[in-house]
């Protein structure tokens, strides 16, 4: 691979300037399974069914399975998408890098900035959940818990990425057990029919119960996505693994698939083995796995959660911090921003100044209330989910369709689907959601509008490792 940046679309009118403080480029280091170990702890499955899922019980009651049955079955045609163009681009900029050399360079930015909001904002709602899984060994406050795991993760972000692969692998075992205990113990307590989970019902106060109707489960969709997110990482990962046109499919599918069945099958557990519905609503799943056994079992599974937490703000900074360091590569920001973003570390390798950029940020987030942050995140996850499928239709236009790639099937089907589901699940989001997010975008418009049209041949310059361009 060498540093030179090529422009992966139809070259512009004009010849590009040369880099401006063009970076190294990333070493590739890992296959299959280390790519799998990472994606995997980016889903952090385990994280988003004991950090996430909880309050979705409260709305979505015994329908809360179904629901991310619901959101693993559009996840499916997602990953395809993703599959396609990652095989079809692979670049560390992900999203931004395959929507904006297939559908356009302020395509590609707004998707940037919606993956921007999604990795900024997730890691710090999963690590504020540290604090009340270490309450059976100390007490420790919630936001200062979560900004410390933001602060380790951002240390050991800037470590080699293949032993990463290894540390987070650890964890995500961990996880796993803790998870399979869960639903192990909750199908032991099973007391309520398996009928409830496709006739939903949840808690209506003074021991009654209310119907879930179809728009409330529509309407949950947009944060069960966000419990499955994640399964994407294999993209961002696709310049440091190795023969990434058939190894970024797989990885995408086979994280997807473990992923749902970590989430979706305790998540079935806890419907059916609590023992009333207000409790169930309540989502405290620690105080349910100490009702199924004891304390010492519950000690074991809140730490296994703890870890899994660390793991996932680990491989969430390392996400991250790719993504700063393929935008300072494409030159979207001023120069000196550019050069500091596209510095990589000479002993490890890691864009240190992306990765500080992220953690320190994170951190600080964690003192602002969740309940702030989730809603945003989900409208986000679902926008850019719409946006990739836009590029999955156009990837088999022109040249683009004779590259060698891994190609989906039910094609244009699939994209068509996404994009008509996704957009009426974000008619059901609030509107307080919709506006913050739609803000955000607003303002990267303008930034778009005033800064980086007018020097569109030497800014946002979209590019595609040299190497896998010579794979045409």
């Amino acid at each position: 691979m060498t540093d030179i940046l090529r422009e992966a679309a139809t070259p512009p009118p004009a010849p590009l300037a040369p880099p401006i403080g063009a970076p190294k480029a990333l070493t590739r280091s890992i296959g299959v399974v280390g790519g799998t170990l990472l994606t995997l702890s980016c889903l952090t499955p385990a994280s988003s069914l004991f950090v996430i899922v909880p309050p979705l019980f409260a709305d979505l009651g015994t329908g809360t399975a179904l629901t991310i049955v619901i959101a693993a079955l559009l996840c499916i045609g997602v990953a395809f998408c993703y599959s396609e163009l990652g095989t079809l681009i692979p670049s560390a900029g992900g999203e931004y890098a395959m929507v904006g050399t297939l559908v356009g360079r302020l395509a590609g930015w707004v998707v940037f900035v919606l993956s921007l909001i999604v990795v900024m904002i997730v890691p710090p709602i999963i690590a504020l959940g540290t604090g009340e899984y270490l309450q059976p060994i100390v007490h420790l406050n919630g936001q200062a818990a979560g900004a410390g795991v933001m602060l380790l993760a951002t240390v050991m972000g800037l470590l080699d990425l293949r032993a990463n692969a290894w540390i987070t692998g650890i964890f995500l075992c961990l996880e796993v057990i803790a998870a399979g205990m869960v639903a192990f113990l909750g199908f032991s307590h099973s007391s309520r029919p398996v009928s409830t989970l496709i006739h939903p019902v949840t808690a209506a106060g003074h021991g009654t119960t209310s119907v879930v109707t179809t728009g409330t489960i529509i309407a949950g969709l947009a944060i069960a996505l966000f419990v499955l997110q994640g399964f994407s990482t294999a993209v961002y990962l696709s310049e440091e693994m190795e023969n990434p046109r058939r190894n970024v499919s797989r990885t995408v599918l086979w994280t997807l698939g473990i992923g749902a069945l970590v989430v979706i099958v305790p998540t079935i557990a806890i419907t059916l083995g609590a023992p009333d519905m207000r409790t169930l609503a309540e989502g405290n799943l620690s105080a349910l796995v100490q009702g199924w056994s004891n304390s010492a079992v519950g000690t074991f599974i809140s730490l296994c959660i703890a870890l899994a937490i660390i793991n996932a703000g680990i491989v969430m900074v390392i996400q991250n911090s790719r993504i700063l360091y393929a935008s300072a590569r494409d030159r979207a920001w001023p120069t000196p921003v550019n050069r500091a973003f596209g510095t990589l570390g000479r002993r490890f390798g890691s864009p240190w100044i992306a990765t500080l950029a992220v953690g320190v940020p994170g951190a600080v987030l964690c003192f602002v209330p969740v309940e702030t942050l989730s809603g945003v995140t989900g409208v986000a996850v679902a926008a850019m989910y719409i946006v990739v499928a836009v590029a999955a239709l156009a990837a088999r236009r022109g040249h683009h369709g004779k590259r060698a790639a891994w190609r989906m099937p039910l094609w244009p089907a699939v994209p068509v689907v996404l994009i008509a589901v996704l957009a009426y699940v974000l008619t059901q989001q609030t509107v307080r959601d919709l506006v913050v997010t739609g803000g955000i975008v607003a303002l990267a418009g303008l930034y778009w509008l005033f800064y980086l049209r007018p020097h569109q041949d030497t800014r946002w310059v979209i590019s595609v490792p040299e190497d896998q361009l010579g794979l045409d």
